[in-house]
């Protein structure tokens, strides 16, 4: 029996073996016999037509088995549910880089030879891929959601306002870059397709597959154990999914489709450019009277995702008046998507960035200014929190990181030719349970049990295998090396995806109620009474059974919804601005998280880490540069987009705040993959203020910004 409970203790992940000696399978790593190789070859204009199209070299080409272009292509249901087009359905060209064909062929090398001998032409159009030129152009998003939130009147508040900061921030497209790019493995059985492929959300894929192929979901299986990565590019699926399973049906044999890093700048979305626009206004003694967040971005020419940069704006503070909105330009560039805090990361640098300034107007130390402004409930629709860790998370991260050592003037602490701040900034991230189904399996020799807990999760390499199989030891009474966790294969029960942070929620919630319903039927069946409540072993050895099994369709509480439920953060950065260079460095940063029950400190902390150095690669170095005159990205590898090394990065601490709200679901879990990146932009921005005196309100903030 367990008797050590292993929810809340940093065990390490179980699938950590199969990690560090390369055993754990990816959508590619699957042997298939007799497999070929399929290559995508994409346009070269931004806006057009495609005119003429030669495939007779590239067929005659040595090991080609088929070009499949719109020529040729089956028909495919569009409105499926496959992101950003691209299915080779028409000669219309919408962005560079769309895709116009697929090469399959005996071997890689092949096919991509001869994907470079097909000769295109094209009737040019007039591409509109210049942001900054087209800005004027914007109009109302079309989702009801973007429609313009209003509270009191802003206006005449912050006219009227003796303090007040109005000031646009500007963030750049940029892009997802996991590890492991976007690649798939299909085979055919009859009328039955099974797709190895990297999905965040495994029903999901398997739906959008089926309905654009035109058949029953019953007929789609999508393999996933493990990802390499998604950062939300994998949530939704993309043209290269079913376009492998495409190629696999025309050549009648299994089909491997990896996209190129070069090619994910164009193939799966990204994060749009935002222009932001931050209107603030205060009293003498701190008090916000005035809130307006106004976001202008951009989306494809024919499809729209809006990234939703005025959310934090609504939760954050208390302020009688404040607005939310949203303009979209249609532009030739493919279709933004959900990227690593939608919304969050990127609006939470403009917010907080103006909360800074404000501060530093009315000469009130930041963290005292945000605590000021402490909502009691949820501004943007009067719902109680559920809870709210924002004050703890200043708090406690001030005496931690050692804020009173903080000037609030700048240029105040130098050491050689750097130039000393410290930056703080806060963040939020909705907090949610979904419906998801899980199957408990035990199995007893003697007074050995096991148990196998299957559920259509997914692993990004989180940890979800590691934290399904704590709450299912605890829950019954079953050692951890005794539980077996097969997921990520849409043929076992339906379950939410890892997006949005709701996969831990969901997923430990739906094998906890499925724990517990297993131990209620196995009390049931003995139909004895216990004076202490037995473990599904304990019974499973007393009452002599081989065998036993249940299924447990979870929901969230029904009441859940009654309360506005959100992760809270605060990050403190320290940073070293080169005074000659302006180089900048991040010496020290803090990230304090408050997300209610942490199932495992050791994945959790792996978690707030890398969103803190995603975070400090938003600040000073990712950017994704658009050729205004082509509609193509200049930076095509990560040799050009730059992500932080390890000699980019300082010292990087976590503390999460001890925190029981069983409010959005029963075990108390609120999520955070997304939130560990929120804020901490803007933490980095304000300690370079702080720093060097000077405000770059325009990222990533590089040396050229602060000379």
């Amino acid at each position: 029996m367990s008797e050590v409970k292993n929810v809340g203790q940093a065990i390490n992940r179980i699938d950590g073996i199969l990690k560090v000696t390369g055993t754990a399978t990816y959508a590619t790593d699957y042997i298939l016999k007799n497999a070929a190789h399929a290559v995508i070859f994409k346009s070269t204009i931004a806006a057009g037509k495609i005119t003429e199209m030669d495939t007779t070299d590239a067929e005659k080409s040595a090991g080609v088995l088929a070009v499949i272009t719109h020529k040729n292509v089956p028909k495919l249901n569009a409105k499926g549910g496959i992101r950003g087009g691209a299915l080779l359905q028409n000669p219309d060209i919408e962005f560079y880089g769309q895709h116009i064909g697929v090469v399959v062929a005996e071997t890689f090398e092949q096919a991509r030879y001869a994907a470079k001998l097909v000769k295109v032409k094209y009737e040019k159009g007039e591409a509109k891929v210049d942001f900054a030129k087209h800005a004027k152009e914007a109009v109302l998003p079309k989702e009801e959601e973007k429609a313009d939130a209003v509270r009191g009147d802003v206006e005449s508040a912050f006219n009227t306002a003796e303090f007040k900061v109005e000031a646009v921030y500007e963030t750049p497209i940029e892009h997802h870059h996991p590890m492991e790019p976007h690649s798939t493995i299909a085979f055919w059985e009859g009328e039955k397709v099974t797709l190895y492929n990297g999905s965040q959300i495994v029903n999901g894929a398997q739906t959008a597959a089926a309905v654009t192929l035109n058949i029953k979901p019953e007929n789609v299986r999508i393999v996933t154990p493990h990802i390499g990565g998604g950062f939300g590019s994998k949530g939704g699926q993309w043209a290269n999914l079913v376009l492998t399973a495409v190629a696999a049906k025309t050549v009648n044999r299994p089909v491997k489709l990896a996209l190129t890093r070069q090619q994910m700048f164009n193939s799966v979305g990204l994060r749009q450019k935002n222009h932001q626009k931050i209107r603030l206004a205060a009293t003498k003694d701190g008090k916000l009277t005035a809130l307006a967040h106004e976001t202008t971005t951009h989306s494809a020419i024919n499809n729209e995702f809006v990234e939703p940069c005025g959310d934090c704006s609504k939760v954050m503070y208390e302020t009688p008046n404040s607005l939310i909105s949203y303009r979209v330009v249609p532009m030739n560039i493919i279709l933004p998507t959900y990227t690593r805090g939608p919304g969050k990361s990127t609006g939470s640098f403009a917010l907080e960035s103006a909360m800074d300034e404000l501060a530093y107007q009315l000469k009130i130390d930041p963290i005292e200014f945000r605590i000021k402004n402490e909502p009691a409930k949820d501004p943007s629709n009067g719902k109680p929190w559920s809870s709210r860790t924002t004050v703890q998370c200043l708090q406690e991260g001030a005496k931690a990181f050692g804020w009173d050592k903080r000037k609030m003037e700048p240029r105040q602490q130098e050491q050689g030719e750097y130039l000393i701040g410290y930056g703080v900034a806060c963040g939020s991230y909705p907090a949610r349970q979904r419906d998801t189904s899980a199957l408990v399996k035990l199995t007893r020799k003697g007074s050995d049990v096991k148990a196998t807990v299957e559920l259509a999760a997914s692993d990004l390499g989180t940890g979800t295998h590691t934290i399904i199989a704590q709450t299912a030891s605890d829950a019954l009474g079953i050692p951890i090396k005794n539980i077996i966790v097969h997921i990520g294969d849409s043929s076992l029960p339906p379950a939410a995806g890892s997006v949005g942070s709701v996969g831990a929620a969901s997923f430990a919630n739906a094998v906890n109620d499925a724990c517990n319903k297993i131990t209620d039927e196995l009390l049931a069946r003995s139909g004895k009474q216990f004076l202490v409540r037995p473990t599904a072993a304990a019974l499973m050895i007393s009452e002599n059974i081989a065998e036993f099994q249940t299924r447990m369709d979870a929901k969230p509480p029904a009441d859940a919804d009654q309360y506005s439920a959100h992760s809270f953060n605060a990050n403190f950065a320290e940073v070293w601005v080169n005074k000659y260079t302006g180089m900048v460095r991040v010496h020290r940063f803090l990230a304090v998280t408050g997300a209610g029950k942490i199932l495992n400190p050791k994945t959790a902390r792996s978690q707030i880490i890398g969103g803190c150095v995603w975070g400090i690669g938003m600040a000073l170095t990712e950017e994704s540069i658009l050729d205004p005159r082509w509609g193509n990205f200049v930076t095509r590898s990560l040799a050009e987009y730059h992500v932080p090394s390890n000699l980019d990065i300082g010292k990087i601490e976590t503390i999460f705040i001890n925190e029981i709200d069983t409010k959005p679901n029963t075990l108390g879990v609120k999520g955070i993959g997304e939130v560990g990146i929120v804020g901490v932009a803007g933490a980095v921005a304000n300690a370079i203020f702080n720093a060097s005196g000077k405000r770059v309100r325009e990222l990533p903030i590089t040396p050229d910004k602060l000379l």
